[in-house]
């Protein structure tokens, strides 16, 4: 039920803010330039608080779960920096004599 209000406030909210340029430079321009900027101006600022209110969490989502799946991947200690360290060492035994041209 949150989604689906927060997405009709998104739309609501970007149509507003297209309906400002359209209106701006079809319509009002030629009455007052100056008006017309102040709308696009309006309507430059409302993308961000769009975003802001689409994605904001509902009150049952927790973004910060510690059981998150990606988190069990990663192991306990820093094995892994040592098998990176070897993998780099056996690329450099691994180049040819003179591979310097692929260095900056």
């Amino acid at each position: 039920m949150y989604a689906r209000r927060r997405r009709h406030w998104y739309f609501a909210m970007m149509g507003s803010c297209i309906l400002l340029f359209v209106l701006a430079w079809a319509v009002v321009r030629l009455w007052s330039v100056p008006a017309a900027v102040a709308m696009c101006v309006i309507a430059m600022v409302i993308p961000p608080f769009a975003a802001i209110v689409g994605n904001r969490r509902e009150p049952g989502d927790f973004w910060d779960d510690p059981a998150d799946s990606w988190l069990e991947d990663e192991p306990a200690d820093d094995s892994w920096v040592r098998d990176e360290e070897a993998a780099r060492a056996r690329a450099a035994g691994k180049r040819p004599e003179g591979g310097d041209a692929g260095k900056p």
